[in-house]
């Protein structure tokens, strides 16, 4: 999750030109060296004359429904409404009154209240300054596969799937630059938000990244395959940003949370990655007052968004802390002085620990547990390398982070292309397959590792496999490729090569040829292997109608054909007003 300085502390390290990595405290809020209180932002540039100072931000819980007459008693009681979800019955209210918590929870229809914040809101909920939209650089060409990738087989997914693009995926996080160049072909604007202090903001680049984190989260699931950067594990998915961080100090509180989770089950986001945990409350534990409402109100808006289709799989966290043991916490509040206190397995890392959402531990190096990753027996659902992960970051930048943080986006993007392979399939059966196709891991020497190889408090159900996940075993035979894209205008025929090498005697009579087109309306479109003395297999003969893109893998019989030499795919577009590309293809002997 989130660096050190930011509070909310689930990652950490810094772009590879930095310092590198910090130590993870024991409470896992900031360096060991460092204050154990988050820094406090400066004053917003977007004052209001609207905001008092004193606002602070309260749940109000209630029956699912018609919110009326709760709106109604916030109001009568010295409260204004800020926002409201009444499929969820659940009220943002702000009050500066000392008494409003106390009043509210006496009337009739009001199940919890409870304050979200030990600080007060900022101006900058009344007025929200747009984040900036960064220069862009560039990079050379170049997209090596990187280890991480590797490591769960996504190279090898690729050549049966690089996910659909009817697969919308969420990144809940500090914002996403959608004009980085290795985001923007995959990045849907049009189902993007900033919840950042619980409303949506629907102003095109209130999305955009105050940090660096969701961006490089975004890579992880879904960067392009377009011969630039890096690749995602689910390149050929799409991805919505949902801010749920506020500018300054990147605090993720309740209201946020709640605004991301209603959005993502209304914009049929199938899955979300969630690489936070929910401030100022590192765990929130039901005997406090505040902390209750906090768990219901996200516990409700979570379940929403699963009733609605959407998976939500979070990062288990960064303080190498046994989630099945707690004792106490150290980091909470962080918004204002953070105190130690003893907590039970009652109080909850949310929405991490909520039912239905799926925990993400971090992988080191090949199979090992990462020094700073938090773990548990019947917490941790399945785990990802989280160690020294190369991604995206703002202004068509790239950099290395390290964290369950890193791990989820990896968990996410198995989950986007099993989706992407199973239309149709809902978050349990989602959850379900996750389990089943990871790799079991054992136990180190550790005496904290607990629970059997099948399933332990380390790894969980294992290490995500996506090759596994798309319902494939690894490609036999030697496997080229070639990703640069060759452009598709109206009425013309385009080539990509790819050159054979290193193959003795014929191709196989179940050669496979994996195909990745980017283009609306593929009914325009006839798409032919060409073998190396020219003989023709079409693939694709205009059919789908306005159906957009082909990302499919065909069997062609070339077993006549001397595997060695030039082949081609061939794409004719036989209509106006569609363009496309090729984005890339591939043949696996």
């Amino acid at each position: 999750m989130l660096a050190a300085a930011l509070g909310a502390a689930l990652t950490f390290g810094a772009p590879a030109a930095l310092a590198g990595t910090a130590p993870v405290s024991p409470n896992g809020s900031a360096p060991a060296s460092a204050p154990a209180a988050a820094p406090k932002a400066a004053a917003p540039a977007s004052q209001s004359a609207t905001w008092a100072a004193g606002t602070r931000a309260y749940l109000v819980i209630s029956a699912p429904g018609d919110g009326s007459a709760i709106r109604a008693a916030i109001t009568a009681n010295g409260g204004t409404v800020f926002s409201s979800f009444d499929a969820i019955g659940v009220t943002v209210a702000h009050s500066a009154s000392a008494s409003f918590a106390t009043t509210m929870r006496g009337v009739s229809g009001v199940q919890k209240v409870g304050a979200t914040r030990t600080s007060d809101v900022p101006a900058d909920a009344y007025n929200p300054a747009l984040p900036a939209n960064p220069a862009q650089s560039s990079t050379a060409a170049g997209e090596p596969v990187r280890a991480d990738m590797s490591q769960i087989k996504a190279d090898q997914a690729w050549a049966v799937t690089t996910g659909s693009a009817s697969v919308k995926v969420g990144v809940l996080d500090t914002g996403v630059d959608d004009q980085h160049q290795d985001l923007a072909p995959n990045f849907n604007a049009a189902d993007s938000v900033s919840c950042a202090y619980g409303k949506p903001d629907t102003r095109a680049g209130a999305w955009r990244d105050v940090d660096t984190h969701g961006t490089h989260v975004a890579g992880t699931i879904a960067a392009a395959k377009n011969g630039k950067g890096v690749v995602g594990v689910a390149p050929g998915v799409k991805i919505s940003a949902v801010r749920v961080a506020e500018p300054g100090n990147s605090f993720f509180f309740a209201e946020n949370t709640i605004c991301g989770f209603v959005w993502a089950g209304d914009h049929g986001f199938k899955v979300t990655n969630n690489s936070y945990y929910t401030d100022p409350w590192q765990f929130n534990c039901p005997d406090n007052i505040d902390q209750a409402a906090i768990i219901e109100g996200v516990k409700r808006a979570q379940e929403y968004a699963e009733s609605k289709g959407s998976l939500q799989i979070a990062a288990a966290g960064n303080e190498n802390y046994d989630l099945a043991h707690k004792t106490t916490d150290t980091a909470s509040p962080n918004d204002s002085t953070p105190v130690t206190r003893t907590i039970t397995n009652a109080c909850l890392d949310i929405p991490t620990e909520l039912p239905g959402v799926v925990t993400v531990a971090a992988n080191g190096t090949g199979v090992t547990k990462a020094s700073f990753s938090n773990f548990g027996q019947g917490v941790i659902d399945v785990a990802a390398p989280g160690s020294d992960v190369y991604s995206t970051l703002p202004g068509g930048k790239y950099g290395t982070k390290s964290g369950t943080s890193m791990a989820t986006p990896h968990v996410v993007g198995v989950a986007a292309l099993i989706a992407s392979a199973n239309p149709g399939i809902t978050p349990a059966q989602i959850r379900d397959k996750l389990a089943t196709q990871a790799n079991d891991i054992a136990c180190p020497a550790d005496g904290r590792c607990t629970g059997t190889t099948a399933n332990n408090s380390f790894f969980g159900e294992g290490q995500v496999d996506a090759l596994k996940a798309v319902g494939a075993t690894p490609p036999a035979g030697k496997y080229f490729e070639n990703t640069a894209d060759f452009a598709i205008a109206d009425n013309v025929t385009v080539e990509s090569p790819i050159t054979v090498s290193g193959v003795s005697g014929n191709a196989p009579a179940a050669l496979k040829v994996g195909v990745n087109i980017a283009h609306t309306y593929i009914g325009d479109l006839k798409v032919d292997l060409v073998a190396p003395d020219g003989t023709v297999y079409t693939v694709h003969n205009r059919a789908g109608g306005s159906t957009d893109n082909i990302n499919q893998t065909y069997t062609v019989n070339a077993s006549s054909e001397v595997a060695a030499g030039t082949w081609k795919l061939r794409v004719n577009d036989n209509a106006a007003g569609d363009t496309g590309k090729i984005d890339s293809w591939s043949l696996t002997f």
